[in-house]
């Protein structure tokens, strides 16, 4: 077994990338388990040494040498230590064999074990290392296999990751050998297994923004902002963009809208509305109903809320699908929508209420050349105006 377990661990060790010092030690530790489990006293304090040129493998006890044995299974008294070696002294350990005859098929299993072992964690590590720079990355994919539940994606050196149901776009059927692109939601080193657990997604919302990245130059180099991003994967999105210097509306439609239809494509025709965003929340929540058109907005900025007026028939339009355009543009500004018609609004006392300002306290600054018994201060009474 000596040579074959050297080979065995040789060529692991050069396969895997793993020291083979931590394997060896590795095994070690397990013989010594393997060892109380099977042959001795689980506190019976022993070293097992495994030779790195013949790969034999010998068990030591190691008994502590003592002025008065206590107990005697684990302890050498000096006298005793002194007879085999007269330099020892208290304290120093002893080594005595106490290897079991069929000690090898015990050391057998267990060395197969602990290189198993070593090389799940080996590619784990491997694993791990290489994609956990890649978290929140978009990445291009092949479907490998799928099962009643989810699919495998094959990405770059080999490596498959998980895409879930909930992370699979309801508007998209997948195929072996198809082609896609996926978002990576998180990289697991501690996942039982083979490999790192690589969650990746088709309906998370970073997927979008990402694809805009790919696609539209200005978004890569910075000229062009991506704000926020509101999805409902496989029917619509809605995203928020902003620059100083050009147009970020047109740069992210592009010439002719090829820009967008790209990502349109990708996305299996999910529709996209691609609005400006503003500080001003009255001007965002106008842009992000959007196709809807808007005739006033009132906004409650301690609730964070707002109050949209539209044409009468207007009303469908603004709310959506199922409330699907509201939700959007609720999501993409962060504001509360409440959508009402002009003939709905006629009635009702409408105005903006924003969140006071509390202004300083005025300061008093005592000056310390006048040295008085009392100071009188009168301040005159402050009135804050609110605005309506």
């Amino acid at each position: 077994m000596g040579p074959q377990l050297l080979t065995t661990i040789e060529q692991i060790a050069n396969e895997k990338g793993i020291e083979k010092e931590i394997i060896i030690d590795a095994l070690e530790q397990a013989l010594i388990s393997a060892y109380r489990r099977n042959v001795a006293n689980p506190n019976e304090n022993v070293k097992v040494e495994f030779d790195q040129v013949t790969g034999d493998i010998r068990v030591f006890a190691l008994l502590e040498v003592v002025e008065r044995l206590s107990h005697p299974e684990q302890q050498l008294s000096l006298e005793e230590a002194h007879e085999i070696d007269p330099n020892y002294e208290l304290g120093d350990f002893h080594k005595e064999e106490v290897t079991p005859s069929d000690f090898g098929r015990v050391a057998a299993m267990t060395a197969k074990q602990v290189v198993t072992q070593k090389m799940r964690e080996a590619e784990r590590e491997r694993i791990y290392n290489h994609f956990v720079d890649k978290e929140d990355e978009i990445m291009t994919g092949i479907v490998e296999r799928f099962d009643p539940r989810n699919l495998y994606i094959g990405l770059e050196n080999n490596i498959e990751a998980v895409l879930t149901p909930n992370e699979q776009m309801p508007n998209e059927s997948y195929q072996i050998h198809d082609r896609i692109k996926v978002y990576v939601t998180k990289v697991d080193s501690t996942t039982k297994g083979s490999g790192a657990a690589i969650q990746v997604s088709r309906t998370h919302p970073g997927l979008l923004r990402r694809l805009f990245e790919l696609e539209v130059p200005e978004i890569a180099s910075g000229t062009v902002d991506v704000m926020s991003v509101s999805r409902e994967a496989g029917d619509r999105s809605k995203i928020a963009v902003h620059s100083d210097i050009v147009d970020p509306v047109g740069a992210c439609v592009g010439p002719k809208g090829q820009r967008v239809q790209t990502i349109v494509d990708e996305l299996n025709g999910e529709k996209i509305d691609i609005v400006r965003w503003s500080n001003d929340p009255k001007e965002f929540v106008k842009n992000a109903l959007s196709p809807a058109q808007v005739v006033d907005v009132y906004v409650n900025e301690p609730n964070k809320s707002t109050t949209v007026v539209v044409p009468d028939y207007q009303l469908s339009l603004a709310i959506g699908k199922r409330g699907q355009n509201a939700r959007l543009a609720a999501k993409l500004t962060g504001w509360k929508i409440d959508i009402k018609s002009e003939t709905d609004a006629e009635g009702m006392d409408l105005y903006d209420t924003y969140a006071e300002k509390v202004e300083p306290e005025p300061e008093i600054v005592h000056n310390e050349m006048e040295q008085t018994d009392s100071v009188d201060v009168a301040l005159e009474p402050t009135t804050v105006k609110e605005e309506e």
